[in-house]
C-alpha cells in the first residue's frame, strides 16, 4: 500500500479529490439502504424496488451525454461543487416521504439527485486525469476503486444497522452532510488548468456529435468504453434481486435489512481488493490490463452463477465476493486505460458516453428483474442463473475483442 499512500502525500490536489470521494461514497450507501428499506416497508412490491433503481439509472443515461459536453466546456471542479450542494438539499427533502401515498415524491427526488450525479461523474473522471500524471493513473484508479469499495463496506454495514436501529431519517441526514463535506474538499483543490485547450466552443449538440465521431473513428477506445456496460449486462438484475433475496430467502432474525447490509459490505470488500490483487498479477501495461478485464468478466460471471445456486447465506457471501472481485477489476482497469489514451478535450464526453450506456443497461436489467419477479414469477435464483449464463457469452466476446486488438498491434 506504500505507493498509494505516497501518491496521497505528494499530490495534494488528488488527496482532496480522494477525500471528497471518501465522504460522498459513505453517504451514498446510507441513502441506498434507507431508500430500499423505506420502499419495502411502504409497498413490499418487487416492481416498486425496480422503479427505485430505474429512478437512479435512467436520469444518468439521459443526461450523461450533455454532462460530458459541460465537463469539456466548463471548469470541472466548479461543476462538482455545485452538484454536491444541490444534492445535499435534494437528499434532505427525502425526509418528507412518510406514507405509501408519498412514494411518488421519493421517486421524483431520486431522479433529481441522479440528474445531478450525472453531471458530477464525467467531471470527476475527467478531472482525475488533469491532476494525476499518466504514470500514476492506474494507482489512482485502483485507490479510487478501493475507496469506493471500502466506503461501500463501511457505509452498507453501518447504514444497515442505523436503518434497522434508528430508522431511515438518520441515514438521509448523514447523506446530506457528506455532500457538503465533499464540496468543501473539492473547493480545496483550487483551479486546475486543462492538459489541452478546450477548442472552439460550439453548441452542445455539435460537441455531442463530435464526441460520438471521436469514438466511431477509434474502435479500440470504443471497445474500452463498452466494458462497464458489458459488466452491467451480467449484474444488471443483481441490484434488484439482492433485496428480495435478503428479505425472503436469507433474513437474519427476521430482518432482511441487516442481511442486505452484509451483502453490500461484501461487495465493498470484493470490488476493493479485486483490482489490487489482479494488478499485482497482470501489471500496469496495456496488455496486462486487457487480460485483467478478461479475468474480471470471468469472475463476475462465475459469481452470479454461484448466487443462482446458493443454498445458504454463507454461500451467498462467497459468490458475492467472487462477482465483486470481477466487477471492481472491470471498472478500475477500463477507466485507467481510457484516461491514458483519450484526448483531454474529449475526455468528458467519452466518460459520459460510457456512463450513459452503463446506466441504460442497468435500467433495462432492473426493469426486467421487477417484471420477472412480480408478473412472470420466474423466481430469484433462476434469474441469477440466466444472468450468469449471459455473462459467459460476454466473456467470450471480450476474448474476441482482445484477440483482434492484439492482432492489430502485431500487424501495425
Amino acid at each position: 500500500m506504500t505507493e498509494y499512500s505516497a501518491l496521497l502525500r505528494r499530490n495534494p490536489a488528488y488527496r482532496n479529490l480522494w477525500l471528497a470521494r471518501v465522504v460522498s461514497n459513505l453517504g451514498d450507501w446510507f441513502n441506498l439502504l434507507a431508500s430500499a428499506a423505506l420502499i419495502t416497508s411502504l409497498t413490499g412490491a418487487g416492481t416498486a424496488v425496480s422503479y427505485l433503481f430505474l429512478a437512479r439509472f435512467l436520469p444518468v443515461f439521459l443526461m450523461s451525454p450533455f454532462a460530458g459536453v459541460l465537463a469539456d466546456r466548463y471548469e470541472r471542479r466548479l461543476i462538482m461543487v455545485l452538484t454536491d450542494v444541490l444534492r445535499a438539499v435534494t437528499v434532505l427533502c427525502f425526509l418528507l416521504v412518510r406514507r405509501p401515498e408519498d412514494i411518488w415524491l421519493l421517486y421524483v427526488l431520486t431522479v433529481v439527485q441522479f440528474v445531478l450525479s450525472s453531471l458530477y461523474t464525467p467531471a470527476h473522471s475527467a478531472l482525475l486525469s488533469n491532476i494525476v500524471p499518466p504514470a500514476d493513473l492506474v494507482t489512482a484508479n485502483a485507490l479510487d476503486g478501493f475507496t469506493w469499495s471500502t466506503m461501500m463496506a463501511v457505509g452498507a454495514l453501518i447504514g444497515g444497522v442505523a436503518a434497522a436501529a434508528f430508522g431511515v431519517t438518520t441515514a438521509f441526514v448523514l447523506d446530506a452532510l457528506t455532500f457538503l463535506v465533499s464540496a468543501w474538499f473539492v473547493l480545496r483543490i483550487g483551479y486546475v488548468p486543462r492538459a489541452e485547450p478546450a477548442g472552439e466552443v460550439r453548441t452542445g449538440l455539435f460537441q455531442l456529435v463530435d464526441g460520438l465521431g471521436y469514438l466511431r473513428g477509434r474502435p479500440f477506445i470504443l471497445g474500452l468504453s463498452l466494458v462497464k456496460a458489458g459488466g452491467a449486462l451480467i449484474y444488471g438484475v443483481v441490484n434488484v434481486l439482492e433485496i428480495p433475496m435478503a428479505e425472503q430467502l436469507f433474513p437474519l432474525r427476521g430482518d432482511g435489512t441487516l442481511t442486505l447490509g452484509i451483502i453490500y459490505a461484501t461487495v465493498g470488500v470484493g470490488t476493493g481488493l479485486g483490482p489490487l490483487f489482479l494488478r499485482r498479477w497482470v501489471g500496469d501495461a496495456r496488455n496486462g490490463l486487457l487480460w485483467g478485464i478478461g479475468l474480471g468478466f470471468s469472475l463476475l460471471s462465475l459469481g452470479v452463477l454461484g448466487l443462482g445456486a446458493a443454498p445458504s447465506l454463507a454461500w451467498v457471501i462467497v459468490a458475492t465476493l467472487l462477482r465483486s472481485l470481477g466487477s471492481g477489476s472491470l471498472w478500475v482497469f477500463s477507466s485507467a486505460l481510457l484516461q491514458r489514451i483519450v484526448a483531454d478535450s474529449f475526455r468528458g464526453r467519452v466518460f459520459a458516453f460510457e456512463f450513459a450506456l452503463l446506466t441504460l443497461i442497468q435500467s433495462i436489467g432492473t426493469l426486467w428483474a421487477g417484471i420477472a419477479l412480480d408478473q412472470l414469477q420466474l423466481g430469484i435464483q433462476p434469474l441469477f442463473l440466466m444472468s450468469g449464463a449471459l455473462g459467459l457469452v460476454v466473456t467470450a466476446l471480450w476474448g474476441w475483442f482482445q484477440a483482434r486488438a492484439a492482432l492489430r498491434v502485431a500487424t501495425a
